[in-house]
Formats: structure tokens, C-alpha cells, sequence
């Protein structure tokens, strides 16, 4: 396992990563659900722009222009809001400034020949992604067993054929004068999972061993429960991972998940079909899809302000009916029953993205990756509606990196 993560470095992952194309805080929110749509995890990060393009950037420089990164969630909780219910148009426009919640901790830059490790260790403390330059010393080959730091060669390395001496003396270029100027690539915690599961071998015996035993289970997530509403989801502030728990009590005094709102769940959606949603529904019937034919009784016209009524469905005397809210027209639902229906019953990406407490951590990864989710719900082993937990992928990392130096010294890889 040490050998993985000690040996092989940054640059390794970014092999064919495209340059990063930077998302001004000046674009507007229409603009970033399109560049949402395109993008890993759900969100983008939000930059200032450059007040002088001439001028040469260096690495605090840049950190400095970083705001945040905007999510799915972040935007339709926006669109809720009464005043853009009201004028959806206007919303639209709305400067991404006043949208994305300010975080410089989300992004840092890093060497290309910095440890993953290392790099790993940053993703462990909470930061989503990590900005690499390109350079004209990177080859674009892998290297296996990578002895790099920074920039520098490890001491009291053992290579055959040559002694350490001559090793550490080696002439390299140095990275500032290898970088391309103001070519960079972005990397991902998803691209981090899918280096690792390319690497179960190394990893044995961790990835067939449950994420019970391993940890791997994180107990303090956000929840709400379905007779709430959903705009209440809003208010827990999630953040790592962006997402939200409904559920249902149980006489035992459990939770039985039915669903979950989250930034992956809302990444390709209808985004004013789902702000209209989450402003006028409760939690239960947002996850579980309202059918075209929902009756009053579902839906009281007294839930639904006269700002957020759909001005198509006018009747005479001025007097309005409320919106109708479908699996077709949010967008990430499938044809499925009313709110209500059991969620066995239930098949489609509505549905939660759950795991038992005894799944293995190598299944919870492909779940992951395959989903392209940024999470799993873990529920009990001897009953699959109770929640136990989630599995992020800070969750993941933490379980792979535990004793990263116990099997394997770092003065000689293996």
C-alpha cells in the first residue's frame, strides 16, 4: 500500500487532464449550470478575474484570486429563494458572485512532482481539488515508483547499478524552469478514486475489507425528515459531501432512508423545476416525484406562493393553480409512483445510492465511480432501510492512508 501512495506523484494522475479553463465570479448563474453540466463532482470553481493579464502570476497570486466552488444544490437553493421565484429571468442573470459561498480552502496548488501522498493528505483536510501546472519536463509516462519530492530527489534511496551518491546528483531540470507559463490542469478527488481503484493489488488486503472494519463510515451527516420541507434541506448546510438525508422515523427510533438531496442528484436536473420543487414541497414528495395528475390534497394551493404559480396555467378572474412538479419535468426522476409508495416499489436515480455497513470498500468505490456520485449511504447490515452513516470520499482516503508507512520504508520502495 506505502508503495503507492509514497513512490508515485501528482503528475501521475494528470496525464491527459485538459487545461483548465477558468469560471469568472462575474459569469451568471445560467452560464454555470451549463459549465455545471460539464463538470466533475457537480460544481465549479468560481475565480476573480486577472486585473492585469501581463503580469506574471506566482502561486499566492492565484490562491488569492480563488473564491469558491458552486455546486448543483448551491444554485437551485438560489433559484428557491422567493424574489427569483418571482422572476426567474432576472435569476438567471444573476451575477455568480452573489451565489457561491466564498471557501479559498477548496482549491490549492501543488507541484506536479509533489507525493501523492502529500496530495492526498490535502484532500483528507478538506480541500476538493488541486491545481497543478503543466510542464515541459513532464513526459506524460507514469512512473511506478517515482523518487521525487518537490522537485527534489530522495536521499537514501538504493537503486541497482548506480549507488546513492550518484543518484541524488543527478542533473534535473528545476520546475520553474520547466512550467509552462499559465498552462494549468485541474485533479479531482474523483480522479484520485479512480487512480486508487486501478490499484487494488497494491492496496490488498484493504479493498475487500468492509468499510465496518475499516472506518470507513462516517456517523454525522445531515438529515431532514420527508414530512418536512424540502427547503429546510437548505438550512442544514452540508458541505462535505453536499448532501442531505430524508427520512422516515421509525417506532425503534431509527431512520429509514427514502432518498436523499444532494448536488450530485441535482447535477443534469431541470434547475427551475427543481427550486420550484424544493420551495413548495415537502422533502418526501421532492425525492419521490409528484406525477402530473397529484391531486389538491398532495399539494394545497395554500403551500404554493402566488409568485412561484406557473403564469401558463392562468385561469380567468385572475386566479391561479400551482405548477405542476413531475418526474419528467425535474429532470432526474424516472416514471415512478406518488409520494407514499414504498421505496422497494421505487427504481430510478431517484432512488438513494445505498450500500450495507459489511459492502466491501473496493464495491463502494465502483458504486462511487459508476454513479458518479460523490457519496453512498451505508445502512445496517441486517436491515437495508435503516441509516448507519454515509461513505464520502474523504471517508475513502482516510481509510487508505491510515498507516501509509507500515508495510513498506521510505528509503526503499519495493
Amino acid at each position: 500500500m506505502a508503495s503507492v501512495f509514497l513512490y508515485h506523484v501528482v503528475g501521475d494522475l494528470t496525464v491527459g487532464k485538459p487545461e483548465l479553463v477558468e469560471f469568472a465570479e462575474t459569469e451568471t448563474v445560467e452560464a454555470a449550470i451549463r459549465a455545471i453540466g460539464e463538470s466533475r463532482e457537480g460544481g465549479i470553481a468560481v475565480w476573480k478575474k486577472r486585473s492585469q493579464k501581463s503580469v506574471i502570476e506566482n502561486a499566492e497570486m492565484r490562491q488569492q484570486r480563488f473564491v469558491g466552488i458552486l455546486n448543483s444544490l448551491d444554485i437551485v437553493a438560489f433559484l428557491a429563494e422567493d424574489e427569483c421565484l418571482a422572476d426567474q429571468d432576472k435569476a438567471m442573470k444573476t451575477s455568480v458572485s452573489e451565489v457561491v459561498v466564498p471557501n479559498s480552502s477548496l482549491l490549492k496548488e501543488v507541484d506536479p512532482a509533489t507525493r501523492l501522498i502529500d496530495a492526498l493528505e490535502m484532500m483528507k483536510q478538506g480541500v476538493k481539488q488541486l491545481l497543478a501546472p503543466k510542464s515541459i519536463g513532464w513526459r506524460g509516462v507514469s512512473k511506478r515508483f517515482s523518487v521525487l519530492y518537490n522537485g527534489k530527489w530522495l536521499k537514501n534511496l538504493n537503486t541497482s547499478g548506480a549507488n546513492n551518491a550518484s543518484a541524488t546528483n543527478i542533473n534535473r531540470p528545476s520546475a520553474s524552469t520547466t512550467i509552462i507559463q499559465d498552462k494549468f490542469c485541474c485533479l479531482s478527488r474523483e480522479d484520485v478514486l479512480r487512480f486508487l481503484i486501478g490499484c487494488l493489488g497494491a492496496l490488498a488486503p484493504l479493498p475487500l475489507t468492509s468499510i465496518s472494519s475499516l472506518g470507513a463510515i462516517n456517523p454525522n451527516y445531515c438529515y431532514i425528515e420527508a414530512s418536512q420541507p424540502a427547503i429546510d434541506a437548505t438550512q442544514k448546510h452540508p458541505r462535505d459531501p453536499t448532501a442531505v438525508a430524508i427520512v422516515e422515523p421509525t417506532s425503534d427510533g431509527q431512520r429509514k432512508i427514502i432518498g436523499d438531496i444532494s448536488a450530485c442528484k441535482l447535477w443534469k436536473c431541470d434547475y427551475l423545476a427543481a427550486a420550484w420543487a424544493l420551495a413548495n414541497l415537502s422533502a418526501g414528495q421532492f425525492v419521490m416525484g409528484v406525477e402530473d395528475n397529484i391531486t389538491s390534497r398532495s399539494v394545497p394551493d395554500s403551500s404554493v406562493s402566488p409568485a412561484a404559480a406557473d403564469p401558463d396555467l392562468t385561469s380567468g378572474g385572475g386566479s391561479t393553480r400551482p405548477r405542476k412538479f413531475s418526474s419528467q419535468n425535474i429532470g432526474f426522476f424516472s416514471n415512478s409512483p406518488s409520494f407514499g409508495v414504498s421505496r422497494s416499489m421505487y427504481r430510478g436515480r431517484s432512488a438513494p445510492l445505498t450500500c450495507k455497513s459489511t459492502t466491501s470498500l473496493a464495491a463502494v468505490m465502483a458504486q462511487m465511480l459508476s454513479h458518479r456520485a460523490t457519496h453512498v449511504w451505508v445502512t445496517e447490515a441486517e436491515n437495508e432501510d435503516n441509516l448507519a452513516g454515509l461513505v464520502g470520499y474523504a471517508d475513502i482516503l482516510a481509510a487508505v492512508t491510515r498507516k501509509p508507512a507500515a508495510t513498506v520504508p521510505e528509503s526503499q520502495p519495493s
